[in-house]
This record gives structure tokens, C-alpha cells and sequence, in this order.
């Protein structure tokens, strides 16, 4: 046996490129278990005719659990397939005369029943550790959507492999199915992909975190399909998986408040939810709205020019009658508008979206107005 084990190691440093490059210690520690795993069929033939018992595979407790989760079922199957072809070499000299033929029937029904023992110990582990990631998934898709982000989120993330960047949030209603089932296909939806998918379900809501994707739009497309009916919200995409938590924000935001305008498309993103996100509550998309549409045009001819545009239903002469210029000029100004804010007043959600805009920004100045003269 113990002749047998050496050559079996000296096989496997000829043929199996990872073994070589394992440690010095977990070399030491696969030749043990080869060993120990041919003092186990020599223990187990030795139970003569057709009532042997079943191999067992308690040799493969020899080694620490360290080495079990770093050698792959593959290669595991590449251990037992080169001790299998060392003692097959030795056959003749192993067995006695006349018995080779039994011998070989022997060990091919001891390497099978071993194989899929093996095969047996390897998916109870990943049963075990799908488990415990589906867990650490949940926690990571409830910390973000609560906002708390901290370095207990990256360890999490780091012992599921996420390493992607950058990262958007995607929101929807949750299909009818169980959801295990949804979130294992979008796992394998990620992986045929190439992107890093962390999902989870809360109530009827189904949030996608999905990192690696060439754009937001690419993002969406490969998921979209599944979720639930009903609206699909996609957060705005940030570097990393800490700013996430904004993107699940805006996303959540957008999903609670896209009743408020039915013919959205599907996928919608949040930012083309700003008006009806803050006409919500939501004090993100109100802020951004100030920022975005208020700030840039506030003390300049260009406010009033929007605000009478508006007033008069888009009438570019009655704007112009109204503030004594030329149409011409008022579409000059219009254009600016869009330069500087993005958005197109002549377009209808543009001009509601930079409506609502302008009534925050007043409302913020009154309010800050407020507060100096008390």
C-alpha cells in the first residue's frame, strides 16, 4: 500500500497541473487521503463474493476541512482517477494468479460506488453553502434598500465573489412564482451573462442588483423579463456596491410612484420619474429637480421666459406678446433652457417635469424666505 500511494503521488504531480500547485502541506495532505483511500479498498476486498458492503468514503475525513473546500468535485474525480490507473498498472502484480480479472471488476465497482459518494459529499456542501449565500444575499438587498451601508456590506458581498463595478438597482413587482425559484433563475440568468446578480424578494416587490453591465439599459434588458407585471423601475447607476444604496432608493421611489403615470415604458428609469417622485414626497427627487431645473435658470431672463411658456399652454406667440420680444427670441431661450436643464420645453413630459421644477424652486426660496424674516 504504501508503494502504491507513492507512485499514485508522483502520477498526479506528472499529470494534474493544480496539484503542483497546491502547498507543500495540502500535497501532503492528498497523498494521505490517496492512502488512506487504498488501504480502504484493500480493508473492503477483503469481504469476499457478491455480499461486500458498500464502500465508504470516511478517508476523506483524513484531510482538514480547509483542503475540502479548496480541491473541486473535478478535481476530486482526478485523485481517484489517477490512483485508479496506478493500481490498474500493478495489476498483475497485485492480484493473485488467476485473479486479475476479479480484482479489476473489484476496484471499477469500488471507484464508481467511491465516485458518486463523493459526488454525494459535494452536493450536500454546495446544498449547505447555497444556503448560507442565499442568506447573505437577502441580508445584502434588505441593508440596501434600508440604506445601511457599512463594511459589514462588503464582507458579505466579498464572500459571495462580487467584485463588479459599477452598479444599478433595479425594482419591480415580484412574479407569482416561488420566490427561490425566481432569484435561482436570475443567478443563472447572471451567470450565462457574465454579470453579478444579487437579488431578493421583499413582499410583493422583486429588487435586482446587478453589476458589470455595459450600460443601465443592457442591465435592464437581460432582467426585465423577469419580474412581475407591472412596472420595472431602473435605479441610476453609481461606481460601487456602497453607493448602491442611492441607486435602491431612487428605484423604490420610482416603482411607488410610476401609478402616477400609467403609459410609462417598461423598463422606465427613475430619473424620468423626477416629477412625479417628488409630487410623492420623495426628497431626493425634489432636491434634484431644484438643482437640475430651478438653479440653473434662477436670476436670468430664462425663468420667466419658462414660466410665461408654460402659462400660456406653449404658445411661443403669446409668450412673446407677454413679455414684449420677438418669437424668434423666445425660441432662442427655449433652446438655452434645454441646453442648461436637459430637458425640452415644447415636449410634453419635459415641460410637466420642468413645471414642477419651478414650483419647488419658488417654494424653496419662499420657504428659506420664511425662515430669515422669523
Amino acid at each position: 500500500m504504501g508503494a502504491l500511494g507513492t507512485a499514485a503521488m508522483a502520477r498526479m504531480d506528472e499529470q494534474l497541473p493544480w496539484f503542483r500547485a497546491l502547498s507543500a502541506e495540502d500535497r501532503s495532505w492528498v497523498g494521505l487521503v490517496a492512502q488512506a483511500g487504498i488501504a480502504a479498498f484493500v480493508e473492503w476486498f477483503q469481504h469476499a463474493g457478491n455480499d461486500r458492503p458498500t464502500p465508504s468514503i470516511e478517508f476523506f475525513g483524513t484531510a482538514p476541512r480547509e483542503l475540502k473546500r479548496s480541491i473541486s468535485l473535478q478535481q476530486t474525480v482526478d485523485i481517484v482517477r489517477v490512483v485508479v490507473e496506478v493500481v490498474e498498472a500493478q495489476t498483475d502484480e497485485l492480484a493473485a494468479p488467476g485473479g486479475e480479472d476479479q480484482l479489476q471488476q473489484a476496484m471499477l465497482r469500488y471507484t464508481r460506488d467511491v465516485a458518486f459518494a463523493a459526488a454525494q459529499v459535494y452536493a450536500r456542501e454546495a446544498e449547505a453553502r447555497g444556503s448560507w449565500d442565499a442568506r447573505l444575499e437577502a441580508l445584502i438587498v434588505d441593508a440596501l434598500v434600508r440604506g445601511e451601508v457599512d463594511d459589514g456590506l462588503h464582507s458579505w458581498a466579498a464572500a459571495l465573489g462580487w467584485t463588479s463595478s459599477p452598479v444599478v438597482v433595479i425594482a419591480g413587482h415580484a412574479p407569482d412564482d416561488d420566490p427561490r425559484a425566481v432569484i435561482d433563475g436570475l443567478r443563472e440568468k447572471g451567470r450565462r451573462i457574465g454579470m453579478d446578480l444579487l437579488a431578493g424578494v421583499q413582499a410583493d416587490r422583486l429588487i435586482v442588483i446587478v453589476g458589470g453591465a455595459g450600460s443601465v439599459d443592457d442591465a435592464a434588458r437581460q432582467v426585465v423579463s423577469r419580474f412581475g407585471v407591472g412596472p420595472v423601475v431602473i435605479g441610476p447607476e453609481v461606481p460601487d456596491l456602497h453607493a448602491a444604496a442611492r441607486s435602491a432608493r431612487a428605484a423604490l421611489a420610482g416603482l411607488k410612484a410610476s401609478c402616477g403615470w400609467p403609459d410609462a415604458p417598461r423598463p422606465v428609469h427613475a430619473e424620468d420619474l423626477l416629477a412625479e417622485r417628488a409630487l410623492d414626497g420623495d426628497a431626493d427627487a425634489r432636491r434634484q429637480l431644484i438643482e437640475n431645473v430651478y438653479l440653473p435658470l434662477a436670476g436670468t431672463p430664462l425663468l420667466d421666459t419658462l414660466a410665461t411658456y408654460l402659462e400660456q399652454g406653449t404658445s411661443l406667440e403669446a409668450t412673446a406678446r407677454l413679455l414684449f420680444v420677438h418669437p424668434n427670441t423666445v425660441r432662442y431661450r427655449l433652446k438655452k433652457i434645454t441646453e442648461l436643464t436637459g430637458y425640452q420645453p415644447t415636449e410634453g413630459r419635459s415641460a410637466f417635469t420642468l413645471q414642477v421644477g419651478l414650483i419647488l424652486g419658488r417654494l424653496s426660496e419662499s420657504a428659506e424666505t420664511w425662515r430669515a424674516l422669523t
